[in-house]
C-alpha cells in the first residue's frame, strides 16, 4: 500500500499506540491501588488525589503543547510525553514508604506527559485522513483510551502477584522506551510541517486558548468536552462502589459492569464516528449522545437492589456507549472547525478546558454524596449535565440549519 491511504495507516496506528501506552500508564496507580497504598503507608483515598493530580498535569501539558509540536513535531513531542509517563511511573515504582508528597510529584509528571497525546495526534490525523472518514479515524483512535485502562486492569493485578507493584511499574517504564523506540521510523513520515527555530513564548501558548473562548463553536464544543469528560470520569471512577454500596452487589459483580461499560465505549466511539462521518452532522451525533448518557445517568439513579443483572449490566454498557463514547466525535469536529494548520493547538487548548471537568467532575459528584449520604445524587447530576450540554449542542446545530 503506497502514497496518501498508506500514511493516514501508519498516522492512525503511530497515533493509536501512543494512546494505549499513555492510558494505561496513567491508569496504572488507580488498579494496583490497594498494594500500592499499603506499601506506601498512606491510605487508598490518597490514589483518587492521585488522579485528580494527573489530570491536573495534564491540563497544563495539554495547553502548552501547541508551542512545541510547533517546533518538534507531533511525534517527538508524543515520543516526549511517553517518557514523561514512564518516567512518572518509574518514580512511583522508587518511592520510599509514607512518601505521599513525592507520589504527588509523581502524578504531575504523569500528567505533563499525558496532556499533550491528544493535541499530539490531532495534529497528525487532520493531515493524513480523508475528512469524509475523519470521525471514524479520530473515534478509532480514541479507543486507546478505554483499550489501554482495559489493559491495566487484565494484565497488572496478575502481573504484581507474581513480581511486585513496584516491578509491574519499572515494566510499563520499559515497555513506554519500547513505544518511543518502535514510534521513530514514523516521525519522518509523519513530522513534516514543523518549525525547528519557532521561539516559546507565554502569549503564544496562550493564543489558542483565546481563540477557543472567542470562536463561538470552538467554545461550545469545549464546553461540551468540559461536560462530557466530567460525566466520563464519574461513572468509571463511582459506578463499581454505587453497584457495591447501593445495589448490595459483590466486588467482582461490580467489577463486570464496569467493564461492560468499558468494553462498550469501544464500540459506541466506533459507531458515533462512523455515523458522524455517514450520516448524522457530528454536532447531532453528540446531541444524541448527551441524550442518551441522561437517560442512562438517571435510570442508574433509581435502580434498586430488586433489579437483575440483566437490567443492569445492559445498562451500563450503554453507559459506557453514551458517557465513555463521545470523544472522537468531538475531537473530529474541533480539528474540522479549527483554523487552517492549528488543530493541534486548538485541541490543545480544548484540552485544557476538557481536562477540568476530569478534575472538577469527581470532586462535585462525592461532595453532593457526602453531603445527601447517597450517591443516587451524584448519578443525578451527571444527567443533568449530560442533558444541558446536549441541549446547548443541540440548539447550536438547530440555528445554524435555519440559518
Amino acid at each position: 500500500m503506497k502514497g496518501p491511504q498508506h500514511q493516514a495507516l501508519v498516522a492512525l496506528v503511530a497515533t493509536l499506540g501512543i494512546q494505549i501506552y499513555t492510558s494505561l500508564a496513567a491508569t496504572a496507580p488507580a488498579v494496583l491501588a490497594p498494594a500500592l497504598a499499603f506499601d506506601l503507608g498512606i491510605t487508598p483515598r490518597w490514589i483518587g488525589v492521585f488522579a485528580s493530580l494527573v489530570y491536573a498535569g495534564a491540563m497544563l501539558g495539554s495547553l502548552g503543547s501547541a508551542g512545541f509540536i510547533a517546533r518538534y513535531g507531533a511525534i517527538r513531542v508524543s515520543q516526549a510525553s511517553v517518557l514523561f509517563c514512564a518516567v512518572g511511573i518509574a518514580l512511583v515504582a522508587l518511592l520510599p514508604g509514607s512518601a505521599a508528597p513525592l507520589l504527588a510529584g509523581a502524578a504531575l509528571v504523569i500528567g505533563v506527559g499525558y496532556g499533550p497525546i491528544t493535541p499530539a495526534s490531532s495534529d497528525v490525523l487532520i493531515r493524513t485522513t480523508p475528512r469524509d472518514r475523519m470521525g471514524l479515524t479520530f473515534s478509532i483512535k480514541q479507543t486507546g483510551v478505554p483499550a489501554g485502562a482495559a489493559l491495566a486492569g487484565a494484565i497488572l493485578p496478575s502481573l504484581a502477584l507474581v513480581a511486585g507493584w513496584r516491578a509491574s511499574f519499572v515494566a510499563i517504564a520499559v515497555v513506554g522506551l519500547i513505544v518511543i523506540a518502535a514510534s521513530q521510523p514514523t516521525r519522518r513520515a509523519l513530522d513534516t510541517h514543523h518549525e525547528p527555530g519557532k521561539a516559546f513564548s507565554f502569549a503564544a501558548m496562550i493564543a489558542p486558548l483565546k481563540t477557543v473562548l472567542r470562536t463561538p463553536a470552538l467554545r461550545e464544543l469545549s464546553l461540551v468536552g468540559f461536560a462530557f469528560a466530567a460525566v466520563q470520569v464519574c461513572v468509571s471512577s463511582f459506578l463499581v462502589v454505587y453497584l457495591e454500596e447501593a445495589l448490595r452487589w459483590s466486588l467482582v459483580a461490580a467489577g463486570l459492569a464496569l467493564t461492560c461499560a468499558t468494553f462498550s465505549a469501544v464500540i459506541g466511539r466506533i459507531f458515533w464516528g462512523m455515523l458522524a462521518d455517514k450520516a448524522m452532522a457530528p454536532t447531532r451525533v453528540l446531541a444524541l449522545i448527551g441524550t442518551l448518557a441522561t437517560l442512562c445517568g438517571v435510570a442508574m439513579a433509581f435502580a434498586t437492589p430488586s433489579w437483575p443483572v440483566w437490567v443492569v449490566l445492559p445498562l451500563a454498557a450503554l453507559y459506557g456507549i453514551s458517557a465513555l463514547g463521545w470523544n472522537g466525535v468531538q475531537l473530529s469536529e474541533l480539528a474540522r472547525r479549527a483554523p487552517p494548520g492549528t488543530a493541534g493547538a486548538v485541541t490543545g487548548a480544548s484540552g485544557f478546558v476538557s481536562f477540568g471537568g476530569v478534575v472538577v467532575g469527581p470532586l462535585v459528584f462525592a461532595g453532593l454524596a457526602g453531603l445527601t449520604n447517597s450517591y443516587r445524587t451524584g448519578f443525578l447530576m451527571t444527567a443533568a449535565v449530560s442533558g444541558i450540554a446536549a441541549a446547548a449542542v443541540g440548539r447550536r446545530q438547530s440555528r445554524a440549519r435555519s440559518g
